[in-house]
């Protein structure tokens, strides 16, 4: 199974780094998880719908052409992993290339979260950019451990 995550932002801190790698060697070879970064919008004055504008456009140029598109957004559905695991093989078991976005600062663009196929969220807290996307990839993991009866779930 191919998974991206598309992000706004590119240089997170040595921990969130750390943490993302981590995970990701975990992951089985089957099991693939690509991160597609793009820069942030500078703020320069701008108004908030055109800066998540920009970073919209810059999104949809890293995502593949054939992806589901997954809108992490804290007003998103509320899931819990078993919800999500099964999510994900369902989409595995359909072939499907599922793309979750994390968006900026100011968030995802309206428009954006609107064509996506879901819109799902982490916690009901703000969390910040690269906690999010620590959260996401440990998740993906722990879904895969689900899925695979691996002991590192435990329910």
């Amino acid at each position: 199974m191919k998974i991206c995550i598309a992000a706004v932002g590119q240089r997170m801190p040595s921990w969130a780094d750390a943490a993302v790698r981590e995970f990701l060697s975990r992951m089985p070879r089957d099991f693939r998880i690509e991160i597609r970064e793009v820069r942030p919008e500078p703020r320069n004055g701008q108004g908030l719908a055109r800066l998540q504008a920009a970073e919209a456009a810059r999104l949809r140029t890293v995502l593949p052409a054939d992806a589901v598109v997954i809108a992490m957004d804290e007003g998103g559905n509320d899931w819990t992993t078993a919800q999500f695991a099964a999510s994900l093989s369902g989409w595995r078991d359909s072939a499907c290339f599922p793309a979750f976005v994390i968006g900026g600062a100011d968030g995802l663009d309206p428009g954006f979260k609107r064509q996506a196929a879901l819109c799902l969220r982490l916690s009901s807290m703000t969390l910040p950019h690269a906690l999010a996307r620590v959260l996401l990839v440990e998740q993906i993991y722990r879904a895969w451990s689900i899925l695979a009866s691996h002991p590192y779930h435990r329910s």
